[in-house]
């Protein structure tokens, strides 16, 4: 028996020392002096970039500004978690994919199918890819913004569109975002509120003090937000919103 296993753990250290390891690392080098990384390294970065996609979904596209007027549409209607998370989600992500479709469309042009026909290496398509993304983003970017995280990151004074950085850029984005969506769900929550405060003040004025307002309120707000088709407008508020 003891025999047998010193046999097969022999024949096990021969293979192991038979058969060589495949590097990790190879970098060639072409004529042009363009490096080409083995397959190994490409698909390490690959399934290291789809980590990072998330984030650039929310923070590099449109999905934030939508995300933040829905959530506060709901609120406003006070119908707690109705829609819930996962249906806002996906409204958001799919009305968030019809915005970006020319950006999308524009990245698989110009980087994607070059890249795949083997007529621009990794780096190259990497800085084609971003050029549409960087005009989007560009484009819904306030001027205050960038000119506060330039000032704040001491980039110096920015001559042109094109001398802005994406490190610059990001931050600058988001924040304009994050305007763009209050300033959008402040507006649709007023109408709401002033159902509130009209309830509210019958219901006081009646001496119902012990009737929830909000439970009088709600059934109005929905038949006024089916009444002028709501969700078509805010959808298409929200995609005009983009048009440059």
């Amino acid at each position: 028996m003891r025999a047998g296993v010193l046999l097969i753990g022999l024949l096990l250290s021969l293979g192991l020392q038979a058969a060589p390891g495949v590097e990790a690392v190879t970098v060639t080098q072409d004529a042009g002096g363009v490096q080409t990384y083995t397959l190994s390294i490409q698909v390490l970065l690959f399934m290291t970039a789809l980590s990072l996609i998330p984030g650039a979904l929310m923070m590099m596209t449109s999905f934030a500004r939508i995300i933040i007027v829905l959530a506060i549409l709901r609120q406003a209607l006070g119908t707690q978690s109705t829609p819930n998370n996962q249906i806002l989600v996906g409204i958001a992500l799919f009305l968030t994919i019809f915005i970006m479709m020319p950006v999308f469309k524009e990245v698989n042009t110009v980087a994607i199918q070059p890249y795949l026909e083997d007529r621009l290496t990794t780096m190259p398509a990497l800085q084609a890819a971003a050029q549409p993304v960087r005009e989007f983003m560009l484009a819904q970017t306030r001027e205050d913004d960038l000119a506060m995280f330039a000032r704040i990151g001491n980039y110096g004074e920015l001559q042109s569109p094109a001398d802005v950085p994406f490190s610059l850029l990001l931050p600058a984005f988001a924040t304009s975002e994050l305007k763009t969506g209050f300033q959008i769900g402040f507006l649709l929550f007023i109408p709401f509120l002033v159902i509130d405060v009209v309830v509210a003040s019958v219901l006081m004025s009646m001496g119902m003090m012990m009737l929830s307002p909000m439970i009088i309120s709600l059934p109005f707000k929905i038949m006024l937000f089916v009444l002028i088709d709501g969700w078509a407008l805010v959808f298409g508020t929200l995609a005009s919103s983009f048009q440059v």
